[in-house]
């Protein structure tokens, strides 16, 4: 039974890559990233076999440490991804649950995170190559160490599944992992200036993390190593115990899931009027500005735009900070400006088959377009003049204001009409209503990756006036080139707005049919 599920896992995973040519290429592209990040750290490891038993210890510790929390909190913040072997799916088989635990913790190790945990533990054999005891010992660690983080996802995903059926948790931790994954690179730098600040705490740290289930088997082969067997001893029962602890925790939940499913409350908010729809004109653009200002408000793949526009002036601050140069956070409303606008981009392909009420109900293709595109409007706007003015109160240099105005109302409707066009001409695999904001779903990355990148190209082409005008400031040009930019930027890109709708409600009108179809199959 243990074999039919590893075959099962297996043959799921090669199907999914059968149904286009195109899915082995983002396959690879995804293999090679990951495998680049797996290197470095296998050479990290190796190159610690040259460090001080102490040194080569902390850091193995902790480095095994941290991979244990993240197996612990992946799998709440993305309780919506897709689980191939689900374990309700074999509730009416009456699998014997040894064999079930067995083959499911197996199943595990099968993809990229399950690949990439196993190397980079199996790579701490090196560091402890220095003695066959510890080299023993790391492998012993490593087996212990990678079995512990996914007996542990196992049980946070069995223990979480009632949370995990709320639409509202899902839809909230989806959101909320963006901010630490958005602001990765300050979280990184700060922790770094904290350690190099803190060496001895960090050290300390290592030592208590070594008498916990998080932390004990990553420190077998230390111990083994220094000699002290006695120690080694111990943590190795402290690891065999909380590995047991696990899988019996996850055997318990396990059996509680398959017979007793999670409880999906009814909502019991009563609603009265149309909400947003009493708001708007009663015409079909004003109930597409309604049902996209829906799609905005509650739908977790709209509302991560936008968490990370707040987030976007902390990002800029930091690398200001990094640079010296703070003249890069003028440049907030440009950019702010052009993630609004390129959001929309994707749209057809968020609405999924519901496009069918758009071509069912016989919605003009110009109505559609601009509907969507003035609800982006809506917020995009007045955060669009907000980041473009308060930086210039931060910096306390006005001169660039002008010009800076002028590029982000260019950028804001100039982008809205190409993605009104993008659109209504290409349809992306993104995940589905109701899905997690990070679920992949298959599909044709080369062509995804050819229209994002052509279409931001495009973009810049139709800007590059906007943009040649601020540069010629910058470079010494005086004030008069930002005028003009202010000038030419909301007029141009307004005109470049119009004909984009229109261009793009010809192309929806005759493409409609083909479309949907695009989408089912995206399904």
């Amino acid at each position: 039974m243990v074999a039919h599920l590893l075959r099962l896992k297996l043959t799921l995973l090669r199907n999914s890559l059968r149904r286009s040519p195109w899915q082995l290429v983002g396959l690879g592209i995804g293999a090679l990233y990951a495998l680049g990040i797996v290197g470095v750290g296998i050479a990290g490891l190796l190159l610690l076999r040259q460090a001080d038993v102490a040194t080569a210890q902390t850091v193995v510790v902790l480095g095994g440490a941290a991979a244990v929390l993240g197996w612990a909190i992946i799998p709440i913040v993305a309780s919506a991804a897709d689980m191939t072997l689900d374990p309700a799916r074999f509730t009416t088989f009456a699998v014997p649950m040894p064999q079930m635990l067995t083959g499911l913790a197996l199943a595990g190790l099968i993809g990229t995170p399950g690949a990439a945990t196993s190397l980079v533990a199996l790579a701490t054999v090196g560091t402890w190559s220095r003695s066959f005891l510890g080299a023993v010992g790391a492998l012993v660690g490593a087996i212990l160490g990678v079995l512990t983080c996914v007996v542990l996802a196992r049980v946070v995903t069995a223990g979480t599944v009632g949370l995990a059926s709320s639409r509202r948790f899902k839809d909230v931790s989806a959101i909320a992992f963006l901010i630490p994954l958005v602001l990765m690179g300050p979280i990184v730098a700060g922790v770094a200036r904290g350690i190099q600040s803190s060496a001895g705490f960090v050290a300390e740290l290592a030592r208590f993390l070594e008498w916990t289930p998080a932390g004990a088997a990553w420190a077998l082969g230390g111990e083994f190593a220094a000699g002290h067997y006695g120690t080694a001893t111990l943590k190795l029962l402290i690891a065999l115990a909380s590995l047991a602890a696990l899988a019996l925790c996850w055997k318990v939940l396990l059996e509680r899931a398959l017979v007793t499913p999670p409880y999906a409350g009814t909502a019991k908010k009563k609603t009265s009027g149309l909400g947003l729809f009493g708001m708007v004109p009663a015409t079909p653009t004003g109930a597409i500005v309604a049902r996209s200002l829906s799609y905005w408000l509650r739908d977790p793949r709209y509302a991560g735009s936008l968490v990370v526009v707040p987030l976007l002036p902390v990002l800029l601050w930091f690398q200001a900070s990094q640079s010296g140069f703070y003249g890069l956070l003028q440049f907030v409303g440009p950019l702010t400006a052009f993630l609004l606008a390129w959001s929309i981009a994707s749209d057809v392909s968020y609405d999924s088959t519901a496009f069918a009420l758009h071509v069912s109900a016989g919605v003009r293709g110009s109505q559609d377009r601009l509907g969507r595109a003035v609800a982006c409007l809506v917020f995009a706007l007045p955060i669009v003049l907000l980041f473009s003015v308060v930086p210039m109160f931060i910096i306390g240099d006005w001169t660039l204001l002008p010009g800076i105005l002028g590029l982000s109302l260019g950028v804001l409707f100039t982008g809205l009409g190409l993605s009104s066009v993008v659109s209504a001409r290409y349809t992306t695999p993104v995940p589905l209503p109701g899905d997690s904001p990070f679920k992949k779903p298959p599909g044709n990355v080369a062509q995804t990756l050819a229209v994002q990148f052509g279409g931001m190209a495009v973009l810049l082409l139709l800007v590059s006036p906007e943009l040649a005008l601020v540069a010629v400031q910058l470079a010494g040009g005086g004030p008069v080139p930002g005028w003009i930019c202010l000038a030419l930027g909301p007029v141009l890109g307004f005109v470049l707005f119009v004909a984009g709708v229109r261009l793009g409600g010809k192309w929806l009108e005759v493409r409609a049919p083909e479309l949907l179809a695009q989408l089912a199959v995206n399904r």
